[in-house]
């Protein structure tokens, strides 16, 4: 048994693959490869191998059906297209020479990459077994050039351990820059890629295009490498069309950094955005959604428009509306794409100072929001349903966690009683299954004393806490107490409060309950089933409210 040292796709690792005879000889036992195993390792025109079980069905193994381009492993793409179960087996691999325009198609539940052009590929069909069911039909899959092959297993590279971030380089590929400069471009983001210290304790980076449509080329886990990085980086091709970089970075920040794309718990999340020139459409509005998805957001600007083109810009202070502080900090400017190596230690040292990325902090995991419902009488038992839906719909959009947001529930008639505290439970299911399990009171509407019951014996015992808190009221009618006194005590207490009256509740009770602007935190509906379109309202209020206190 002679034995080869394979490189793994993407790992920065090399496996030891066990050679049992003549390689794909007709009649000799399949080789036992990994699920990581590329055509190119088998230097065989066509090969017989037994794919392991278990191989992980990554969203990035296998793009699209018929002919398509991928960086992809062997068992990955028999898996993904059924010729084998996940359960392993044997397949026939066939050696391809690579071509130019791989189409961009949309199978298996996967989105395709269009590429301009591959150097090898490789085609999968079923093995020779009868205990093997193989279904399904040929693939044609594709991979990248190795060059020379390692003779021995390099350690896992730890990376930068000092600059822990995980990273979105958003470069421009629109017509603005052309070819020449893209080329230029993607030279310079491999050079911060490398110097950054890319590993698996270090940073991670991925790699969005903006065009016409937005693009995400590769994700924060399919390389731990900076070498994977440099080649997926230089395979990237150019799209053209119009420089949507607002479309572009409100896509990355919804999109991109995602648990199942490899996004990593209290690491600071950042997305680099480069522009040569200036956006074409409206970049502000996606600067402020990446905030609220706690993205810090770093402006790279080359070669600014020149005076004859400002008429052109739709906004010229558009960088510091994008980015998360306007102070300096995030906004980086190079004056053209010529002699920019100069330019990658600068801002590789902003990138990995991370006691300024305050913008990791978000609405959406750093709040207290406690929920003051009413119970009464005139509510009814369907209605008080309905409110119970309210809550639960804006309690399940934030991040409840023990270091995160945090939810509490009061419910009030004449009397209180404090349904769930902050404390009480740590994970969004368990809040949400405590709502549900609130018992309706009836009685009477004393508001007043509900809200000096919930800052006393709600807000008091977490006056602690970094995060800032918030007071939803729920109410469908005229409270028998005072209200405005007491309310008055919440927003002194530093407590934002939005007042949601419904049916009966009268308007100024609403205005005397809610914080300033009395016009972005009271809201009224007339029936219970209007509490449903209010529920963005809130959130964004908390968020924009959020936002503000940062400043």
């Amino acid at each position: 048994m002679s034995a080869a040292w394979i490189p793994a796709l993407g790992l920065g690792v090399c496996l030891l693959l066990l050679l049992p005879g003549p390689a794909g000889s007709e009649g000799a036992a399949p080789i036992a490869i990994t699920c990581f195993t590329r055509g190119l390792d088998i230097r065989k025109e066509k090969a017989d191998v037994l794919c392991p079980g278990g191989c992980p069905l990554e969203e990035f193994s296998v793009y699209g059906n018929i002919v398509y381009a991928s960086v992809s492993s062997i068992c990955g793409a028999a898996v993904h297209r059924g010729v084998i179960s996940n359960s392993g087996g044997p397949v026939r691999v066939y050696s391809l020479p690579g071509r130019e325009n791989y189409s961009s198609v949309d199978a298996n539940g996967i989105q395709s990459q269009m590429l301009s052009r591959w150097s090898a590929s490789f085609t999968v069909t079923k093995g020779k077994s009868s205990t093997q069911e193989a279904t399904g039909q040929a693939v044609s899959t594709a991979h990248p050039p190795t060059g020379k092959r390692l003779k021995k297993t390099p350690e896992k590279k730890t990376g930068n351990k000092d600059c822990k971030a995980d990273i979105a380089f958003l470069i421009d590929g629109s017509f603005n820059i052309g070819q020449r400069r893209f080329n230029l471009q993607k030279n310079f983001v491999g050079k911060v890629a490398l110097m950054l210290g890319i590993g698996t304790e270090g940073p991670h980076v991925g790699l969005v295009q903006a065009s016409e449509q937005p693009k995400i080329e590769f994700y924060l886990k399919n390389f731990t490498s900076a070498k994977d990085v440099l080649f997926a980086i230089k395979e990237v091709g150019f799209r053209g069309g119009n420089s949507n970089t607002g479309k572009a970075l409100k896509h990355t920040a919804q999109k991109f950094f995602t648990v199942d794309a490899g996004v990593r718990k209290g690491i600071p999340k950042v997305v680099v955005v480069f522009i040569d020139g200036w956006p074409s459409d409206d970049i502000e509005e996606a600067g402020i959604v990446a905030r609220e998805f706690g993205v810090n957001v770093f402006i790279v600007s080359v070669a600014k428009p020149i005076p004859e083109e400002l008429g052109m810009v739709q906004d010229v202070t558009f960088v510091d509306k994008a980015v998360c502080r306007n102070n300096g900090f995030f906004s980086y400017h190079m004056p053209n794409w010529f002699g920019t190596t100069k330019y990658v230690k600068p801002l590789v040292q902003k990138l990995c100072t991370h006691e300024q990325m305050m913008c990791s902090k978000t609405c959406y995991n750093s709040v207290n929001i406690a929920f003051l419902i009413d119970g009464s009488s005139s509510v009814g038992d369907s209605n008080f349903r309905l409110m119970l839906e309210f809550v639960s719909n804006i309690a399940k959009t934030f991040e409840i966690s023990d270091i995160g947001a945090k939810i509490a529930a009061v419910q009030f008639t004449y009397d209180q009683r404090t349904e769930f505290s902050f404390t009480d439970y740590s994970t969004k299911e368990n809040v949400l299954a405590a709502i549900r399990n609130i018992r309706y009171m009836s009685g009477g509407t004393a508001t007043g004393d509900a809200i000096s019951f919930t800052v006393r014996n709600v807000f008091g015992p977490i006056r602690e806490s970094p995060n800032k808190n918030f007071l939803v009221i729920v109410t469908d009618g005229q409270s028998y107490d005072d209200v405005q006194g007491p309310a008055a005590a919440a927003h002194d207490a530093g407590i934002t409060v939005f007042s949601v009256g419904v049916a009966w509740a009268p308007l100024d009770d609403l205005k005397d309950m809610a914080s300033k602007p009395k016009e972005s935190h009271a809201f009224f509906t007339r029936e219970f089933t209007g509490l449903e379109p209010i529920v963005s309202d809130v959130i964004r209020g908390i968020c924009r409210d959020f936002l503000e206190s940062q400043q």
